[in-house]
């Protein structure tokens, strides 16, 4: 099989059209549907169906490029970086990561990262749904406790643990409850994070969340209840300061939902130069594995 062939059908497919894709790449549109038709007589099937409406994928064409768009792109930037010189640190990274991670950590971390390497640009899109790196075309994604993919890979770069923290006025309100054998109700604020029928910690006390906010982001549930609003089961991490300056209590560690921060690419064998270099970054920029974003 033509590899050109392919790049070609590729480019036209991502493009979504031979006239965008001639644009792109400074190629005569002729050309490029002269590629993509031996691709198809290659292969022995109509990869695209061509209209006045437009371009339309093919079943067939669909599956390859949803097989070929990935790998594509990744012997293409092998041979930059040959061409370039290997292990040089340039170009355009794109990072998905959470919400909070991204409000509270990502801004001093790029800045860090590319003092580092001053050729690279970054683009980090905060978002707490499951982004698609190849389709989407991210590079990494920053994810906690990621479920088991083959098509990914990645390190464990930080460690956190959910707490149940208080206002101290709860300390004249409703005084810190003590571990009796049914649970506990207590004014709760909380989200989709701390969705849950009762919270068990690690001291043995079992809280049944009588629900009085619900709000859909962590620093705001955070807030509420520095203001005094109710008690919240939060990310260690986003109240560690909180906690340290005596604006907040914590009764204790919920059992069981420990968080394991990734960061995560989708090849192993063809990693470019900057995807291995916010690696290694992100691996070594919290060497105890304890998370501490601030607040």
């Amino acid at each position: 099989m033509d590899l050109n062939a392919l790049a070609d059908f590729n480019l036209v497919a991502t493009h979504g059209g031979f006239g965008r894709a001639s644009r792109a790449s400074r190629r005569s549109k002729a050309t490029l549907s002269r590629r993509v038709a031996e691709l198809e007589e290659q292969l022995g099937v109509r990869l695209i169906e061509r209209s006045t409406k437009g371009l339309e994928l093919t079943e067939a064409g669909q599956l390859l490029l949803s097989r070929t768009e990935g790998p594509m792109s990744e012997v293409a930037e092998a041979f930059a970086a040959t061409a370039e010189g290997t292990g040089q640190v340039r170009g355009v990274l794109r990072i998905a990561a959470p919400l909070l991670f991204s409000q509270l950590a990502m801004g001093r971390l790029c800045a860090e990262f590319r003092q580092l390497y001053p050729q690279l640009t970054l683009e980090v899109v905060a978002e707490d749904r499951l982004v698609d790196l190849v389709n989407e075309r991210f590079d990494v994604a920053i994810r906690p406790n990621p479920r088991m993919d083959s098509a990914l890979v990645g390190r464990c770069f930080a460690q956190d643990r959910l707490v149940v923290v208080a206002p101290l006025s709860a300390r004249e309100s409703w005084p810190v409850p003590v571990p009796v054998p049914v649970p506990v109700p207590v004014p709760a604020i909380v989200s989709a994070f701390s969705a849950g029928d009762l919270w068990t910690l690690d001291s043995g006390l079992v809280l049944e969340p009588q629900v009085v906010l619900r709000l859909s982001s962590i620093l705001m549930v955070r807030d509420a209840v520095l203001a005094g609003a109710g008690v919240a089961m939060l990310p260690e991490s986003a109240v560690s300061h909180s906690l340290a300056r005596g604006e907040l209590v914590s009764w204790g560690t919920v059992v069981g939902r420990d968080v394991a921060l990734w960061v995560l690419h989708t090849s192993r064998r063809l990693a470019s130069p900057k995807v291995k270099a916010f690696v290694d970054f992100m691996a070594t920029r919290y060497p105890d594995g304890r998370l501490v974003l601030g607040d």
